[in-house]
């Protein structure tokens, strides 16, 4: 799972590393009979960041053979942030999998409206960001990434924002009388999956415990913002709604 593996430096300019990779990129390297240019040329040769100002992006680029798999995971275990080992079956990894299944869906949503509603688009997009920077925070038990890296902050400002969206897209759709079901377009139809995702997300982090109220708050928000995003898109779509 990528909370675990990839993860944020201190700083808010330092990019995302795997996990304890250095000395295996450096080693890979090495094997291969690159010698201290290549390491130098990817940014390997010193330091923690190595020479020069090189993005990671480059760095992979220049590296090319960094492989997906790594078969730490094969017995069924992963890392968390804090480098603490534990079954794939834990109730953090459970809560960070939801999260990461909701920003999956969205991103699903967010396809089928590309060239349809640039405004919805926008929105999907710094919800997945924002979706990005809570998984960070629930797989970091020792709470060492909260402080540092202002981009895995989840705060006030950005419910704060959801709310706003909200109240923005409510004043273009008609006032709901009865339940309605869940389809319409198929924008529509993903987003009302993402809400429902996004609410055992919830449940997850709720069982999980011991988590910032702004975490929680954000994805009940979240769920109410989805609800509304779907009537949006069916409405924007010219689907009409199905009430039970």
């Amino acid at each position: 799972m990528w909370y675990g593996s990839l993860v944020f430096l201190q700083g808010r300019s330092r990019p995302f590393r795997r996990y304890q990779s250095s000395s295996r990129r450096r080693n890979h390297l090495r094997s291969l009979g690159s010698g201290t240019a290549c390491l130098a040329a990817a940014g390997l040769g010193r330091g923690r960041w190595g020479i020069g100002n090189r993005t990671l992006v480059e760095r992979l680029t220049i590296i090319g053979t960094v492989k997906i798999y790594t078969r730490t995971g094969d017995d069924g275990e992963t890392a968390l942030f804090d480098g603490t080992r534990v079954p794939k079956s834990d109730a953090r990894v459970a809560a960070y999998g939801d999260v990461d299944e909701l920003n999956a869906t969205i991103g699903l949503a967010r396809s089928t409206l590309l060239t349809q509603d640039t405004q919805l688009v926008e929105m999907l997009e710094q919800i997945q960001r924002d979706l990005f920077a809570l998984g960070s925070r629930l797989a970091d038990p020792a709470h060492k990434i909260a402080d540092r890296v202002a981009k895995a902050a989840v705060a006030a400002a950005d419910i704060s924002r959801l709310e706003g969206w909200i109240d923005l897209l409510e004043t273009e759709l008609p006032p709901l009388r009865r339940f309605i079901l869940p389809g319409g377009s198929p924008a529509g139809a993903t987003l009302h999956v993402a809400r429902t995702v996004c609410r055992r997300a919830e449940r997850a982090m709720v069982a999980l415990g011991g988590l910032d109220r702004d975490l929680l708050v954000y994805v009940n928000r979240l769920s109410d913002l989805l609800f509304v995003m779907a009537r949006a898109a069916n409405k924007r779509g010219a689907t009409p709604e199905v009430e039970w």
